[in-house]
């Protein structure tokens, strides 16, 4: 069986996990330097299923959105791992992870079995009062950077019922911001589940654009107008 890995370095909680003959070990560290307790936490994560980093075959990664400095370990990581291994890349944003999770969840079928029409989006804390959303309505849904205002305009104005998954500053529940206007998926399916991460290692769709990223906040230079 190929040894797996599972990188999320997109928050304020660097998740690693990983994956060998059926056995799966998971580690999550806090800290704003991810750089420096990446390594530590893969070798880590590795050597408790019995693996070294040079047996790694498969990478999964979180390619967005998030903290531009976060994204970019992951992504530099995984392209190491490609380089040295010839191991193969698997990339998923976070909007269509916990869009994964949350269509699985019992309360979301219970729910879209009295609302047929009923959609499935997801919200994402930014940065301050900016948030992230995604609404899966089609092939054609495109993820948005949005101020809170923005964000809550948008919901209400949305013609169909919204089903919604997320979480707010801190990775609270959505419920404060939302005032209870919209239900909710569980607590647990609005993190990031480390078996549904390695999984994504089963689909090639999620090769083709592995190395990615989506950074949806754009850096300060590019909000200035030149003169």
């Amino acid at each position: 069986m190929p040894v797996t890995l599972g990188l999320d370095t997109s928050g304020s909680v660097l998740l690693v996990t990983a994956q060998k003959n059926g056995k799966r070990v998971t580690r999550r560290r806090k800290g704003v330097q991810q750089e420096r307790l990446l390594f530590p936490a893969v070798t880590a994560t590795l050597a408790a299923v019995g693996a070294t980093l040079q047996e790694v075959e498969k990478i999964c990664i979180v390619r967005g959105p998030g903290r531009f400095t976060g994204i970019r370990i992951a992504l530099t990581f995984a392209s190491m791992l490609q380089a040295l291994n010839a191991a193969r890349v698997y990339g998923i944003t976070l909007f269509e992870l916990l869009y994964r999770q949350a269509e699985k969840s019992l309360v979301w079928h219970r729910w879209k079995a009295q609302h047929p029409e009923g959609v499935l989006g997801v919200v994402l804390h930014a940065f301050r009062e900016e948030y992230f959303l995604q609404i899966f309505d089609g092939p054609q849904s495109k993820p948005m950077w949005l101020s809170r205002e923005e964000l809550l305009q948008r919901l209400a104005a949305y013609k169909c019922p919204l089903f919604l998954a997320g979480t707010d500053k801190e990775g609270a529940s959505l419920a404060s911001l939302t005032e209870g206007k919209y239900p909710l998926a569980a607590d647990q399916d609005c993190q990031v589940r480390p078996e549904v991460l390695l999984a994504i290692s089963q689909e090639d769709a999620f090769s083709s654009q592995a190395l990615e990223p989506l950074y949806l906040k754009p850096a300060r230079f590019e909000l200035v107008t030149p003169r």
